[in-house]
């Protein structure tokens, strides 16, 4: 009797400017002084390329973090990013972030759609809805719109921007020389798209990419947001500190997407996973120590802030964190990330101090402390019990922490089947399993011809 196969992981490196602890900057392994040169980020998609990795991700937000005064937190344009790093690489997916509440779908689609083009099919869209408040007022906007209308927005955004992808059918070029026909026009649909929201002609004035359409990445484990994953996305990016909570996610959002017709394979989930790798587990622990004591109180104080809506800076940081002044309002409370925090004070029982340290690692994502072999468990241990289809690895501190998990981590996980050895395909599509999707308007034509 043959045993099944084992699963083959997705991977992709999250990257942040200079590592995803709050003090990596701070680190003197960093190089905080290349974080405005695209050759950086170049070399870190190069790494992440030559270990097979599925894609790399970046994050953005389109206001200034209010506590930049303490960490390199600002934001690069994500789209202007990845077209430079296909430009220096050949098979690695890039995946963005982009807002559907403080951008518009005829734009975003056109500029998704040439980095789909550029890069022969590697494109992703990270869809947010954004929960930044103060980006209200950097687009002529009194207030940030509540948690439920971002949502409800970004239903009919994607929608529109699904129609523009689909609005040319893949032959619609033809490109025949010997007639003079180049284009097909039977085959190139307006949208008419008529919504609360958005009032979108179309067609897309460019033809379908690649893929199809771009990857659809999501993040987002509220209820919203585990609806809309349900319905659109393709990949979800989240946050969980233990097994259980990942496994009950997991669980949660392939039922959700099975039930709304969809093969739940279809589907991948990724939590965020931060490694800080040693040769000995004490040795990851005095690293973890050590970036731990570069952290600053005031940034640390103002993500909680900014996390729970309460100013705690007035608390002693080595007295119990003070869960009796946290509000939990039906608003904030509809976030994930309120939750999790909610979720540690009421499981760990944790000082202001260490509250602060545990998020300071990768803003509520999972980290894990330990050998390579320590960290390979855990990430065979999540995929193999129904927590997660691969991760989102989150650096500490770039680029090393990066370099240790490529060279320690990853020939674990291939000596124990878990990881590629070699991309079978092209595009991003490929890297992740999922098929490419039809034209929804190709139908319609061929009826029309019949």
């Amino acid at each position: 009797m043959t045993s099944a196969p084992r699963k083959s992981l997705h991977l992709n490196l999250f990257i942040y400017p200079d590592g995803h602890h709050e003090a990596a900057w701070r680190h003197p392994d960093s190089e905080t002084d290349r974080i405005l040169d695209i050759s950086y980020y170049q070399e870190l998609a190069q790494k992440a390329e030559a270990a097979k990795f599925d894609a790399v991700f970046f994050a953005d937000g389109p206001s200034l973090a209010e506590n930049i005064r303490y960490a390199a937190r600002f934001r690069l344009e994500p789209i202007t990013v990845m077209t430079a790093i296909v430009a220096a690489t050949e098979r690695i997916g890039v995946i963005g972030t982009a807002s559907t509440t403080y951008t518009e779908p005829y734009n975003l689609a056109r500029q998704l759609s040439a980095l789909d083009h550029l890069s022969k099919g590697r494109a992703g869209w990270n869809i947010v809805t954004t929960g930044a408040a103060n980006a209200a007022l950097n687009f002529g906007l009194d207030a940030h719109p509540l948690h439920r209308d971002r949502y409800a927005r970004a239903e009919e955004y994607v929608d529109v921007v699904t129609k523009l992808w689909d609005s040319w059918e893949d032959d619609a070029v033809v490109a025949d020389r010997r007639s003079g026909l180049f284009a097909d026009t039977d085959k190139i649909h307006r949208v008419d798209h008529e919504g609360e929201y958005f009032s979108v002609r179309g067609p897309l004035n460019a033809p379908r990419s690649p893929q199809g359409r771009p990857v659809y990445v999501q993040a987002g484990s509220s209820e919203d947001g585990r609806a809309f994953a349900a319905r659109w996305a393709e990949a979800i990016f989240t946050a969980h500190q233990t097994l259980g909570s990942a496994q009950e996610f997991y669980a949660d959002i392939k039922q959700r997407a099975q039930a709304g017709g969809r093969d739940p394979r279809g589907l991948k989930v990724l939590p965020g996973i931060s490694p800080f790798i040693g040769s000995t587990a004490q040795e990851a622990e005095d690293l973890h120590q050590e970036l731990n004591d570069l952290t600053q109180p005031e940034y640390s104080l103002a993500q909680l802030h900014r996390l729970t809506g309460v100013d705690l800076s007035s608390y002693d940081l080595d007295g119990p964190f003070p869960r009796e002044v946290i509000d939990a309002d039906e608003e904030r409370s509809e976030g994930s990330r309120f939750q999790l925090v909610l979720d540690i004070v009421e499981r760990e029982d944790p000082t202001l101090r260490q509250l602060c340290h545990r998020l300071a690692g990768a803003r509520g994502h999972r980290v894990v402390t330990g050998t390579p072999d320590q960290v390979a468990d855990t990430i065979q241990q999540w995929a193999e019990n129904g927590a997660a289809d691969g991760f989102n690895v989150m650096p500490p501190w770039l680029p090393g922490g990066i370099d240790v998990f490529i060279e320690e981590v990853v020939p674990i996980l291939r000596r124990r089947g878990l990881f590629r050895e070699e991309y079978t395909g092209s595009t991003l599509r490929d890297h992740l399993g999922l098929a490419r999707p039809d034209s929804q308007y190709a139908p319609r034509s061929a009826k029309e011809s019949a």
